[in-house]
């Protein structure tokens, strides 16, 4: 029997098992947080207020070198609070 591994567009492929890093998806999508936070001119502390998360979540989901992931309630609450289609913050550059 041969093993295995291909690593493709962030899934590694083994044998008999897949596995997903998305973790420069999380980055990213906190960068677009912040881009359109600073946008709407709210600050962290401003936002984490109207979604009804702390001010240190948002800025775990904003920092470049926390991996944090976000559900899509999060998500979708923080783009109308931004006032923007939630589909801006999954808009990943390297694609």
């Amino acid at each position: 029997m041969c093993s295995f591994q291909v690593k493709l567009y962030g899934v590694t492929h083994m044998e008999n098992e897949i596995t997903f890093d998305n973790s420069q998806k999380y980055i990213e999508i906190g960068y677009n947080i912040s881009y359109y936070r600073k946008h709407a001119g709210l600050t962290q502390e401003q936002l984490a207020e109207m979604v009804g998360i702390s001010r240190q979540h948002i800025g775990a989901l904003e920092a470049p070198n926390i991996v944090r992931p976000i559900s899509l309630e999060l998500l979708f609450n923080i783009a109308t609070v931004l006032d923007i289609p939630a589909y801006k913050l999954l808009v990943f550059r390297g694609e």
